[in-house]
């Protein structure tokens, strides 16, 4: 049993909302340039290391958009899950991806949408070459197989579209099946007023299986 102490030593408790828990990592800065559909743009990318935990985050402003991603542990999803009574094998099935929780704004002054399913992401092999792009899993496919275990709950996932005022924010888990430590770009897409845009975010690296605290 994953205890509250144990979560509670890289920042973050079971009794801590969502919202603490995907903004409480933080931390360094550097910049790269995205590619887009409509009109190339620079986005700021800024990479924050938690002193404590060595977690990192990603956080990328686009034109209009910003996405940030923070790198999750498989223990502290599996202390989520089974906080909400999901059978050992689910909890160990979503323990097994490579989660981040995921906090989208609109930054524009237009309205602003994405959609998941547009979003994909590409596994940098040992050699340094990439391999396919593949979508990123959506939160309706988590839901069809939970429902086909029997659960119901449908909480801490990002959702699948969103639809975003000026200054509007939303957030949830993003998870895609890699293995721990490897590392991918993903590319997301988002729309202003109906005009599409495509940012890429080089380098992202899924969290270890554990913390490495010194002994």
């Amino acid at each position: 049993m994953i205890s509250n102490k144990y979560i509670s030593s890289f920042g973050v408790s079971l009794k801590s909302t969502l919202d603490s828990i995907l903004k409480g990592l933080l931390g360094a800065s550097l910049c790269l340039v995205s590619g887009a559909l409509s009109p190339v743009y620079a986005a700021q990318v800024s990479i924050h290391k938690n002193e404590t935990t060595g977690l990192l985050t990603w956080t990328a402003e686009d034109k209009g958009f910003q996405i940030e991603l923070i790198q999750l542990l498989p223990d502290f999803i599996r202390a989520i899950y089974k906080k909400h009574n999901f059978p050992d094998a689910e909890v160990e099935r979503a323990a097994g991806y490579c989660v981040f929780g995921t906090i989208l704004k609109n930054t524009s002054s237009q309205h602003m949408s994405y959609r998941v399913k547009d979003w994909r992401y590409r596994a940098k092999a040992d050699d340094g070459t990439y391999g396919k792009a593949l979508p990123v899993k959506t939160k309706t496919q988590w839901l069809e197989e939970w429902r086909k275990a029997g659960i119901t709950f449908s909480w801490t996932l990002l959702p699948d579209v969103g639809e975003f005022a000026v200054g509007d924010w939303q957030q949830g888990f993003t998870t895609v099946k890699l293995p721990r430590e490897a590392e991918f770009d993903l590319i997301y897409r988002w729309q202003l007023d109906g005009i599409e845009h495509e940012g890429i975010l080089e380098g992202l690296k899924c969290a270890p299986e554990e913390l490495d605290f010194p002994e």
